[in-house]
């Protein structure tokens, strides 16, 4: 099920994994797994990967990276099947996403003896590169009639509960969310503050911008890794973040 109407959906490079995780949230559909127990079966995936990566376990390790993306694609969409939206599970796939991001390239830091401080660029990078797409898609869901719009374009204030769920549940989970992302949103806001008064970005903007969406991100990472290159995915993060500007000039430019 899109997030988008179909005037405005686009090739997502990062979204490799929706045919499955749509297969997997159809088999869920009428059992009691919830999303957020599908949110936990990924982390479950990524943390395996992990630990193939400290092992030298390459091959394992990109597929279970790739297992994670899949899974990943698969609690929102058992949410719409459902039709049981909820900040909950909307903010704690992020929470675990950025968390395991962490975990991911500190691992890798690890066995290739990279320096710390180019983990960390790594790591701001990646998040920044998710964060710019994740804020121009939201805001192309929210402008176009049908989208999806239990994102938000700017997450500043603690959402109300939905129907199904606790305040308290959300208030706590928000309060993690903006702890960990409200540095990389404030960023991306200050570069790019009136991208929300543009028209709809077209489809090939979106494409190419999908480079940076979490599951592409992974499967470079996977790529690199069965293709023996572990010693260069941090240094080529800390390069490819500089995309950013151009995706960004582009949008003030071009698309304005």
């Amino acid at each position: 099920m899109s997030k988008l109407p179909k005037a405005h959906q686009f090739i997502d490079l990062s979204d490799y994994g929706r045919s499955l995780g749509t297969l997997l949230a159809n088999t869920l559909k009428n059992t009691r797994f919830t999303p957020i127990h599908v949110t936990l079966l990924f982390v479950v995936a990524g943390l395996i990967a992990i630990y193939c990566i400290l092992n030298n376990y390459y091959y394992y390790a990109a597929f279970f990276l790739i297992l994670k993306s899949i899974i990943d694609a698969a609690d929102g969409e058992l949410a719409r099947l459902k039709n049981t939206p909820s900040y909950t599970g909307r903010y704690l796939d992020s929470v675990s996403d950025i968390l395991l991001n962490l975990l991911f390239l500190g691992s890798i830091a690890y066995v290739t003896t990279t320096p710390f401080w180019l983990f960390t660029l790594a790591f701001i990078g990646i998040q920044l590169q998710g964060t710019l797409y994740n804020y121009y898609y939201v805001i192309l869901r929210n402008k176009c009639i049908g989208g999806d719009t239990t994102s938000r374009v700017f997450e500043v204030k603690t959402p109300t509960a939905l129907p199904g769920e606790k305040q308290k549940h959300v208030n706590i989970i928000f309060a993690v969310y903006k702890f960990l992302y409200g540095s990389f949103d404030k960023v991306i806001y200050a570069l790019d503050a009136k991208a929300h008064k543009s028209n709809p970005f077209p489809s090939w903007f979106m494409m190419a911008l999908s480079m940076f969406g979490l599951g592409f991100q992974l499967l470079l990472i996977a790529l690199f890794l069965v293709l023996g290159l572990d010693y260069i995915i941090l240094p080529f993060f800390v390069v490819f973040t500089s995309l950013i500007l151009v995706f960004i000039a582009i949008r003030k430019t071009i698309l304005n």
